[in-house]
């Protein structure tokens, strides 16, 4: 009788071992999952910021094959075909992801960023249109100035940038498009305003540089203003008001700036030489 009750107790002793055992194992695949989860954030943040673009397509064209119901992979291979300048491919992902469960309006949005980028004015301001008005973002709301602006609806763009220069804490590449907005307008005191107001928060933008060397020379105004500039850049703003100065008809100051372009480049200037020898000729 005793072996009889020390049975039960035994096989009760083994089945907790065996109930701690596994539960055991589980929390222990379950820590694991967790750091796989972690490390495949971080992993995904990497290529989608510094990662080299088409090794990130790679990654996650991957990715997604394996898990093609997984949203945030198709949102990754969606970024990073327009991070490699795959745009027409880009319009594919986004699309996909906009179809799927989960989608938001900044995949919207999105997409319609991929649209202009091939040129598809119509189909992105469809896409925008079908945004809810309560989605107000600095994104959705420069593109949807960039439209205003194709459509020569002036008053529409205007109130567009305004809105957009309004959401963000980096408002120089905006302030850049709404000066070059203006510019193509022929309004090239204000773009020559809004141009300088985006060195002002970016002076490393050279193309605002640029375009503001276009909005004086427009003005006839050959002198350059005070901006950061180094060496190089110097010639070539100087190379630009040359060329402003020579479609105004003012060649012989066109002339003389280009001189000046060539002996202010740290090297040789080879497209300034070439752009006097047309006009020497």
């Amino acid at each position: 009788m005793r072996h009889l009750i020390l049975i039960p107790a035994v096989l009760a002793s083994g089945l907790t071992l065996s109930a701690c055992s596994e539960s055991g194992d589980e929390t222990v695949e379950r820590a694991f999952q967790d750091v796989n989860v972690v490390d495949e954030n971080d992993l995904n943040d990497v290529m989608l910021t510094v990662a080299d673009p088409n090794e990130a397509v790679d990654y996650f064209a991957r990715a997604a094959k394996s898990h093609p119901d997984r949203i945030d992979l198709q949102r990754g291979l969606a970024k990073s075909l327009i991070r490699a300048k795959r745009n027409t491919e880009g319009v594919s992902a986004w699309t996909r992801v906009s179809k799927m469960d989960g989608s938001n309006p900044d995949d919207s949005v999105d997409l319609a960023d991929a649209l202009i980028r091939t040129g598809d004015w119509t189909g992105a301001e469809q896409m925008l249109d079908s945004v809810p008005p309560t989605h107000e973002t600095f994104k959705r709301y420069r593109l949807e100035a960039m439209v205003a602006d194709a459509n020569r609806e002036w008053g529409r763009a205007d109130t567009f940038y305004e809105t957009a220069v309004g959401l963000t804490t980096r408002p120089a590449g905006v302030m850049n498009n709404w000066g070059y907005s203006k510019l193509t307008r022929g309004d090239y005191a204000e773009a020559e305003r809004l141009f300088g107001d985006a060195i002002r928060q970016d002076q490393s933008l050279f193309t605002a540089k640029n375009n503001l060397i276009l909005a004086r020379g427009a003005q006839r105004k050959y002198t350059l203003p005070v901006i950061p500039m180094d060496q190089m850049e110097r010639a070539q703003l100087l190379h630009t008001m040359a060329l402003s100065a020579v479609k105004q008809g003012d060649v012989t100051t066109g002339k003389g700036l280009m001189r000046e372009a060539i002996a202010t480049h740290p090297q040789h200037f080879e497209e300034a030489v070439r752009s006097l020898r047309a006009l020497e000729s």
